[in-house]
């Protein structure tokens, strides 16, 4: 059992449950935030991604659900099919391990209705899903909004933007005012806490550094390529590396299948994820790359919102983030868990301007590389045919005679 944990006001079954999977040591946005959860308080709460920010509302909402009422106490909803089905693997792994005699059930769109009705039959205390289908199971009387106590925003800033806000918002408005609302995001913009002030008179904002910002053991390199070759650069560079669960970003959504088709033809395994792949498409490209049957997993920054896959050594932009926090935001997929990783931008010349702007506003050394004879090097170095790399000789400074 963790006493870090107890300390925090959280019970011993689910402190063990910690223990058995290995964790130890509460993370900030843990520490600061669960003594609120558990005192009923409306929290938002922002974090680095890797920082724990999921036991950090599930626990303490797990402890204040009721086993003895039969009835939804709680909603957790989430913007991506993948980071619902991640938060619902983590309540399982709890309720295995804590011996807690609750139960949970996912509600993802895009999925039979008729099984997610028979699964509310067995009366769950807590739903994981997307506000649609949470909202549309309401709307036909399936679930009754009167016994909903808590409800959670996993990544508010995606669920409160344009495209999901009306869901969100019917929702959150079909339950009592007196429900706690807790909020929980890599960012928290001024638009999300706008937001979040309809639904809620007053809340506890919670900004906490960890372990995502804290440094983590991340090798963050580039290399020029021009855009035309950015595609055969990645592929040296898979082999260079010797990548085993590579996560390669790409900015248009369109752009995946093309990337992915071009990988596969160079002989690399590669699979695609992006909003357009059936529920059935995308779990089989997440489960292969999780199992190290595929070596890349080509993605957008939308596809790959609210990802969680353990063992990913390399992160590489082959199109470069917008702005410094979305690089922050994609390189944080490795070098988690006490792991090491490399990220590694694919840079055309007009971006190097860029790439030299992020290192300088996010206080991080990004190192130039070259790419010769299979290998990397320090980008300045000349490089023979042996693969063995010399300094280049100084301009001479004698005079023209």
């Amino acid at each position: 059992m963790s006493e870090a944990f107890t300390r925090l006001g959280l019970a011993e079954p689910l402190a063990a449950a910690l223990g058995k999977m290995a964790v130890t040591t509460p993370t900030a946005i843990q520490e600061q935030t669960i003594p609120l959860i558990l005192a009923g308080k409306n929290v938002v709460g922002q974090s680095a991604t890797g920082t724990g920010k999921t036991f950090a509302y599930l626990l303490p909402v797990l402890q204040n659900l009721d086993p003895a009422k039969r009835e939804v106490q709680a909603v957790v909803l989430a913007p991506t099919y993948e980071l619902a089905m991640q938060i619902y693997r983590q309540v399982e792994l709890l309720q295995q391990h804590s011996g807690l005699t609750i139960q949970a059930a996912s509600m993802i769109g895009n999925v039979n209705i008729a099984r997610q009705i028979e699964k509310l039959k067995e009366k769950p205390q807590i739903l994981i899903g997307s506000a649609g289908r949470i909202l549309e199971l309401m709307q036909k009387r399936k679930i009754s909004a009167q016994t909903i106590r808590t409800i959670v925003l996993d990544e508010a800033d995606r669920l409160f933007d344009d495209q999901n806000l009306t869901s969100v918002k019917a929702v959150i408005k079909s339950t009592f005012r007196d429900r706690q609302l807790l909020l929980f995001s890599a960012t928290v913009t001024a638009k999300t806490l706008e937001r979040a002030k309809e639904f809620v008179e007053t809340f506890e904002l919670v900004k906490a550094g960890g372990a995502a910002s804290e440094k983590p053991d991340i090798r963050h390199l580039y290399v020029i390529s021009e855009h035309r070759d950015k595609i055969e650069a990645l592929r040296k560079l898979a082999a260079a590396l010797k990548m085993e669960r590579g996560l390669v970003f790409v900015n248009k959504t369109d752009d995946i299948e093309i990337t992915t088709a071009k990988l596969n033809y160079m002989g690399l395994k590669v699979a695609g994820l992006h909003g357009g792949n059936e529920k059935l498409d995308r779990k089989k490209a997440l489960d292969d790359f999780r199992a190290g049957r595929i070596q890349l997993l080509v993605a957008s920054d939308i596809a790959a919102r609210g990802l969680d896959i353990a063992g990913v050594d390399t992160v590489i932009n082959l199109d470069m983030p917008d702005n410094a926090q979305l690089y922050l935001h994609r390189v944080g997929r490795t070098g988690r868990a006490g792991r090491s990783g490399t990220a590694v931008s694919i840079v055309a010349v007009q971006e190097k301007a860029a790439i030299e702007q992020f290192a300088k506003s996010l206080k991080l050394q990004i190192t130039a590389k070259q790419l010769a004879h299979g290998r990397l090097f320090d980008a300045g170095l000349r490089v023979k045919s042996s693969g063995r790399a010399k300094s280049k000789p100084k301009a001479s400074t004698a005079k023209k005679r």
